[in-house]
């Protein structure tokens, strides 16, 4: 018997019964579903987590740190050895940790380290305050800028090597600094304001003595101080899934921010240190140069991490997520290959003197076993293509919505990869005729004369 009669019998078979194999194909469309959503929404994360590191992070640098928990969990349970490069960093709940920090001497045993090709510290500046004549005074913070960020601009231009007291503003500050729209900032004049912080050591000092009458007022009140920068491009504010977090970021020369953080630290902990520097390495698109010189530094007693190495992380993360969700749509599944058996049962059994009928007329056994597994197949192709379509039209429906409420702006959470959706119909078809294996097999081991007796 030819396979396209077999399989138009066991298409006629299925419509001669189709409440329950319509019914035995929404269990298995429910785990197509859930499959269907976890698949877009890892495709979504795992875009997510590419250009989140390809607006962030330069794939030919490394980020390095003297503290190896930067990177890592480590064991806060017990006491640390007194270092002199401790610095003091602030958490998100306000809780002051002391790390090892880098020092000028670290940057430049660093530079001079085989394969580097520069080497930056890592600076984020808490301004005072930013504004300009005749407008109100604004918090913001400030970092270098560096040419692989990339950012949208809604005027202006950004030069390869951005001239000192030149600043990059964020669209966010436009209407709050009285500029009507981003051509008109382009060329004005800002004010920015760091403040010095309060001299610890010389008051220290002075109490230690006992020489009360050497604290003056500069020492123990803290200063400020402003300089003028000229607007030269107005950045356009990014989506939340590109760049969470750093719409308002304004940036500046390396040599600005450096000389802003040297007043504003000087006198404390944290003066000329940095908890991580940015080591860019020669060739380093080069997988493996990047990694030796990656090895050398590590070599030195540094903490290094590559892009390579925060891509891991990233997906190590996706991976659990997907692996909780898709469980559940897993269960979904292996509860519709119950489904799935106690059909083609009930359907041999229904079938018995019409198996036999055929038996006797000269079918084989095989093709008998082949027309269930089609049957079978057919109901897992039928879940697999309801569940999908369901799935991406949900998805679909559902991305403007999400994007809205996530402030992606044109990105989607939820990307479907139609080969992925392929793949997913041809598996829950192959384990619908596993499934159907044993009815299959019952059926085509009926005998004739025994089948044709039954009522």
């Amino acid at each position: 018997m030819f396979l396209l009669d077999i399989l138009r019998r066991s298409a006629r078979s299925l419509l001669s019964a189709k409440a329950r194999t319509i019914l035995t194909a929404i269990a298995i469309a429910v785990g197509a579903f859930a499959l269907t959503l976890t698949l877009g929404a890892s495709n979504g994360a795992r875009s997510y987590g590419d250009n989140l590191i390809k607006t962030n992070f330069d794939p030919t640098e490394l980020i390095v740190s003297k503290d190896k928990s930067i990177f890592s969990n480590s064991d806060n349970s017990q006491p640390q050895v007194y270092n002199p490069s401790f610095g003091n960093i602030t958490n998100g709940s306000g809780a002051v940790t002391q790390v090892q920090m880098l020092s000028n001497s670290d940057l430049a045993r660093l530079s001079q380290t085989k394969g580097v090709s520069t080497v930056r510290p890592s600076i984020s500046i808490a301004l005072q305050y930013i504004t300009r004549d005749g407008q109100r005074k604004y918090v913001a913070t400030m970092e270098a800028y560096s040419a692989y960020k990339k950012p949208a601009l809604l005027a202006g231009n950004i030069p390869t090597a951005i001239p000192q007291r030149s600043i990059i503003l964020p669209e966010g500050f436009l209407q709050a600094l009285g500029f009507s729209n981003a051509q008109s900032a382009i060329g004005q004049n800002v004010r920015v304001a760091v403040q010095k912080q309060v001299n610890q050591s010389s008051i220290i000092s002075s109490l230690l003595s006992g020489n009360l009458d050497s604290l003056s007022k500069t020492s123990t009140q803290p200063t400020s101080t402003e300089t003028v920068f000229k607007i030269i491009a107005v950045t356009q504010k990014p989506s939340s899934l590109i760049q969470p977090g750093t719409a308002l970021y304004l940036y500046s020369s390396n040599a600005d921010v450096v000389a802003l953080n040297d007043y504003s630290t000087q006198g404390s902990a944290n003066y000329h240190k940095y908890l991580t520097a940015y080591v860019q390495v020669k060739d380093g698109t080069n997988t493996t140069k990047l990694k030796a010189t990656q090895a050398r530094i590590i070599a030195e007693g540094y903490a290094a991490q590559s892009v390579i190495d925060t891509e891991k992380t990233l997906t190590q993360v996706i991976n659990v997520l997907q692996g909780i969700v898709t469980v559940f749509g897993l269960i979904a599944v292996v509860a519709s290959v119950f489904g799935v058996i106690n059909t083609m049962y009930i359907s041999v059994l229904q079938r018995t003197r019409e198996i036999g009928l055929m038996k006797a007329l000269g079918m084989h056994k095989k093709d008998v076993n082949k027309l269930f597994l089609f049957e079978a197949a057919l109901i897992g192709f039928l879940g697999g293509f309801i569940g999908s379509m369901l799935g991406l039209i949900t998805g679909t429906l559902l991305n403007p919505w999400i994007s809205n409420k996530l402030s992606l702006g044109g990105a989607h959470l939820l990307q479907f990869n139609i080969s992925q959706q392929v793949i997913l119909i041809l598996a829950l078809m192959l384990i619908a005729i596993i499934a159907g294996l044993m009815p299959a097999r019952k059926a085509a081991k009926l005998d004739p004369i025994e089948a044709l007796r039954s009522e």
